[in-house]
């Protein structure tokens, strides 16, 4: 659905994005991770046509690089920064949107019904944007980039700074778009959201892309072992295993262990594997 050939991004001496090559198959959910300053935001905006590359070739299927006015129409954005007019309400939001993808009359009026039902804001329609929560505004902006219905979702940071019932929301209406057979590159900082909602993930760093698979694969290539945590009488021991079973079956019997923990290798771990610890300001 989307391809990114050998594609190199440069700000003057700053290389953001160092030869990229990345293929995005078609009713995936495709997670893009990586620190600050990884060069997410710039392979996206590339990906929709914001940018073009100083190399390389970016391409979705059958149709051409987006920085075409026709190739775009099947592209859809939900950008970080919210993409909305609060002075208008949620109904005009999505009209005036609809409108600049070139929908009219009965079908704009279809588009904008569904649109507002798939968010569940039917009841908020005529209401300012102004008013909404931000979690209502998360919803309305995925919402927009969704009235065209186009193939390729791309949604950047969809679920910052909502509360737990806007995000799982979030979370149902992009499980819902890929039954339906839609395309979607999802960054976020957030580990578990990726580990629950993509098929593959890809993370980055300094503008090249360090590992992509399934997120099984991931965490079995570069998590680690399982961390068994003892409590016993004299402290704390903690043993690396891959087999926490086995390593509990064999403790001695004689009440010594007080307790355990067991933390296995998950997607953060990878995430931190490979990209460092240190703090990312930009």
């Amino acid at each position: 659905m989307l391809t990114l050939r050998n594609v190199r991004k440069s700000f003057g001496r700053i290389v953001a994005v160092d030869d990229l090559s990345l293929t995005i198959k078609p009713g995936e959910v495709f997670g893009l991770l990586g620190p600050n300053g990884a060069g997410k935001t710039t392979t996206v905006n590339m990906a929709v046509g914001l940018l073009r590359p100083d190399q390389g070739t970016v391409e979705i299927q059958g149709a051409g690089a987006p920085d075409q006015p026709r190739v775009r129409g099947r592209i859809g954005v939900a950008p970080q920064a919210l993409a909305l007019y609060d002075e208008l309400t949620g109904e005009e939001n999505l009209a005036f949107f609809g409108k600049l993808q070139g929908l009219t009359g009965r079908l704009l009026a279809d588009r904008v019904q569904w649109a507002l039902e798939f968010v569940a804001l039917t009841d908020r329609r005529r209401d300012r944007v102004s008013t909404y929560s931000g979690g209502m505004k998360r919803r309305l902006n995925i919402a927009v980039a969704m009235i065209h219905a186009p193939s390729l979702l791309l949604l950047d940071e969809p679920t910052v700074g909502v509360d737990p019932q806007s995000r799982n929301a979030i979370f149902e209406n992009i499980l819902a778009l890929k039954g339906k057979g839609h395309t979607i590159v999802y960054t976020t900082h957030y580990m578990e959201e990726a580990q629950r909602l993509c098929d593959r993930v890809g993370i980055m760093d300094h503008g090249r892309l360090l590992a992509l698979d399934t997120v099984e694969g991931l965490i079995t290539a570069h998590g680690g072992k399982s961390v068994l945590f003892l409590e016993r009488e004299d402290g704390e021991r903690r043993i690396e295993t891959d087999d926490p079973l086995r390593e509990l079956v064999g403790l001695p019997n004689n009440g010594a262990l007080r307790r355990f923990r067991l933390e296995r290798p998950n997607l953060e771990r990878v995430f931190l594997h490979l990209t460092g610890r240190e703090l990312r300001d930009a």
